[in-house]
């Protein structure tokens, strides 16, 4: 299994995400981002089951969750989750950014 460790930005996204679920439903935000946080940490038992986003950057793989795109990047022991963007946003466009 590899180490899985969230980028600083993965850390901001989820904040938004779960203050955007929280203004209609507190205990369904603190619910989802568990959900979206153990997803990524399964992701590094079988880090190729995502799809290949080599558009995005090199190494770059997707996941979705719901309507939310959890996308990370494979390194030599640690997987590192890049960003978690709702399905809806300009992913190809000005939204999506990694830090390096």
């Amino acid at each position: 299994m590899m180490r899985v460790v969230l980028s600083p930005q993965t850390a901001i996204d989820l904040e938004e995400i779960g203050d955007y679920i929280a203004r209609d439903n507190p205990r369904n935000a603190v619910t989802f981002i568990a959900e979206i946080q153990a997803k990524c940490h399964k992701l590094g038992h079988a880090p190729s089951i995502g799809t290949a986003r080599p558009e995005l950057g090199e190494g770059v793989r997707m996941l979705p969750h719901g309507r939310y795109l959890i996308f990370y990047r494979e390194h030599e022991t640690t997987l590192r989750i890049e960003r978690v963007m709702h399905s809806a946003r300009d992913i190809a466009g000005d939204d999506f950014e990694l830090d390096d």
